[in-house]
């Protein structure tokens, strides 16, 4: 064996990410048949600024690099396409419309049966926005650990510190 690497011609971490977020895609797919069965809910953190992102003004303001949904009680109109879903939402008791494609998902998480996926999101150059430091950021990066915001919203505050 020699020390040196070969590159592979075939991209593998990205067939890897398309069939994972397929997984989500027909977890998805189901509720939207099905609707969500035992305690089954999800929280669903995206990129907002990634490509075919469609939320409202007020969301990519208030989240200007990424934001946690929860799926759970308070959700409407839940469509899945091969290429992501829509699903209606109430923020501060107003209902809003959110579009979010499969690629804009970095981390998908059922609590209610540890499962957790997590994804990198290729940001186009056109896309990416040059921010420092996003007021939903935290500083060390070490792992989510998400909670229900109490305003009545279906945002979740996710706090990227270490695990006490």
């Amino acid at each position: 064996m020699t020390e040196d690497t070969i590159d592979s011609l075939i991209p593998y971490d990205e067939i890897v990410q398309d069939a994972l977020r397929a997984v989500v895609g027909r977890v998805l797919g189901e509720v939207e048949r099905h609707g969500l069965v035992g305690e089954h809910h999800f929280y669903i953190t995206f990129k907002t600024h990634a490509a075919g992102v469609d939320i409202p003004t007020h969301l990519t303001q208030r989240f200007p690099d990424e934001m946690t949904i929860v799926i759970q009680n308070r959700f409407w109109d839940l469509k899945v396409d091969e290429q992501g879903f829509e699903v209606g939402l109430s923020f501060n008791q107003q209902a809003c419309r959110l579009v979010i494609p499969f690629s804009a998902i970095s981390s998908f998480v059922d609590p209610a049966v540890n499962f957790a996926l997590q994804f990198h999101v290729d940001l186009d150059e056109n896309d990416e926005q040059a921010i420092e430091h996003a007021e939903n950021d935290a500083p060390d990066g070490a792992g989510p650990i998400a909670t229900p915001v109490e305003d009545g919203s279906n945002v979740v505050s996710v706090d990227f510190g270490r695990r006490k």
